[in-house]
């Protein structure tokens, strides 16, 4: 292709003449990062150029969070509740455990049949292949069981109309029904309900590090992968979150 790293720090300055970075921006960015790494894993291109290539200061103050806050999150719960048990089943880990849609969509029944030191608890594999572990609580739980009904094994959530496995595509479609159902007038997506509950968690009092735990972030600034206390299920944050979501 003959796109060197000094051409993408051009193009990325072109898209942003104040060298301060706002949504759209980024949004942008990180579709330009996003065709170079698929051009380069498919052959297309010898190397990935964006990889090194240096980002402008974002600007944070400019960029609207896209959480709910904790009302907005407490009518997607319920609402996503009365329209069916998927939905139910769906929305509870996103908004509660702060799953990332993909975690969400590969949820098996198998997955949370193991109970921990007195808590039933959810066993995945996070970003970058990551083994995590975390408690579901009664509310969590109650909906996933609706969901199951009497199977005892495989996808946990399916689509209705044929009974197959959701993907990630059908997390953000079912995430988009219930905020219109609940009224939600801006955009939601499975990172808003993450947003929300890593957010509202921090609302509730949930100490920072126990928040990064919830929120499983990659990032060693902002995971503390070392926290001697990270196993203690009783201190998880989707127990504060829980009962603050439920206090309305």
């Amino acid at each position: 292709m003959g796109i060197q790293r000094a051409h993408v720090e051009l193009h990325i300055r072109q898209l942003d003449g104040r060298g301060l970075m706002d949504s759209s921006v980024v949004t942008m960015m990180h579709a330009v990062r996003g065709y170079f790494r698929c051009a380069h894993i498919d052959a297309v291109s010898p190397s990935d150029p964006a990889v090194y290539a240096r980002l402008p200061k974002v600007n944070r103050d400019e960029i609207a969070p896209t959480g709910l806050d904790r009302l907005e999150l407490i009518r997607f719960l319920h609402v996503a509740q009365t329209l069916t048990v998927h939905h139910g089943a769906l929305a509870y880990p996103l908004g509660i455990n702060a799953l990332r849609a993909s975690e969400a969509a590969a949820v098996k029944i198998e997955d949370y049949a193991d109970t921990l030191r007195g808590y039933r608890v959810l066993h995945l594999v996070g970003k970058g292949n990551k083994p995590a572990t975390m408690p579901l609580t009664v509310p969590v739980l109650r909906v996933r069981e609706a969901c199951r009904s009497q199977r005892t094994s495989g996808p946990l959530v399916l689509r209705r109309e044929w009974g197959k496995p959701i993907d990630r595509r059908d997390v953000y479609r079912i995430v988009a029904r219930i905020a219109k159902a609940a009224g939600i007038p801006r955009r939601i997506s499975p990172h808003s309900l993450r947003h929300g509950a890593i957010t509202n968690a921090l609302d509730a009092g949930v100490p920072l590090r126990d928040a990064h735990i919830l929120a499983r972030h990659a990032d060693p600034r902002t995971a503390e992968h070392d926290d001697r206390a990270r196993g203690n299920l009783d201190r998880h944050a989707v127990h504060f979150l829980t009962a603050y979501v439920a206090g309305v």
